[in-house]
């Protein structure tokens, strides 16, 4: 049975069908306790893809990664917090007073709904860009924590400067993927391991465990990985 480690691994399930969805989210729930759910399946499936990942005991990680003008951004924003989602994205490229609006809004909409409010995730370079600059790392971390979010989205690389320009906030590290590989359309991946000790949190892994083979068995050791590495960084 998988330990700690399964509560540091979110499941992107980059599939545009919520019955596939939940299947591979039912065999992968041992070793995963967040379900992250992007542009694909909730543009397929919408809300519904919340609340069916709730029951299966998952807590949900909406990649919606909201850019808009504020206005628009409160609005979509309050909706989206009140289903009861865990986590929420929203891009740090809009600027302070949009991602404030995102973090405001989610609270305004979980408070109606009686609903705890997400955590919201200020992302600040997509690890599909090769190359992210410390200036532009610190300015949008700076933001994000200024403008009231709970964390970062970012690629391991980045977090010894994304961590001491926004102390305290939740690291969220995408691009994961097993020693040896295939990096897929992400330029700047990680290993498990190498992203626990450099100070990830939460770490998004997709179509290296749903699409393999034998997806139980990569997760399983994914996150036996995890479990060690945050033992070696605890010393």
């Amino acid at each position: 049975m998988a330990g700690e480690g399964r509560e540091h691994l979110a499941l992107a399930l980059d599939v545009d069908d919520l019955v596939v969805a939940l299947r591979l989210a039912r065999r992968l729930r041992p070793w995963f306790a967040v379900a992250k759910v992007g542009l694909e399946l909730f543009g397929a499936a919408g809300p519904e893809t919340v609340s069916s990942l709730t029951v299966e005991g998952y807590r949900v990680f909406l990649d919606l990664k909201l850019h808009d003008i504020p206005t628009t951004v409160t609005r979509a924003s309050r909706v989206i917090g009140g289903l009861g989602v865990g986590f929420t994205t929203v891009h740090t490229q809009g600027g302070e007073a949009m991602v404030r609006a995102a973090v405001e809004g989610m609270a305004e909409g979980a408070h109606a709904a009686g609903a705890p409010a997400p955590c919201v995730l200020g992302v600040t370079v997509l690890t599909s860009e090769p190359v992210a600059s410390r200036d532009v790392l610190e300015a949008r971390a700076a933001l994000a924590k200024a403008a009231g979010c709970g964390g970062l989205v970012c690629a391991a690389s980045d977090l010894a400067v994304t961590r001491a320009a926004a102390p305290g906030l939740i690291t969220v590290v995408p691009g994961i993927r097993p020693a040896g590989a295939d990096a897929g359309d992400q330029a700047r991946v990680a290993t498990p391991a190498s992203a626990v000790a450099a100070g990830a949190d939460l770490l998004v892994v997709g179509r290296a465990v749903t699409a393999a083979e034998d997806p139980e068995k990569v997760a399983a050791t994914l996150c036996s990985e995890v479990d060690s590495a945050i033992a070696a960084r605890r010393g």
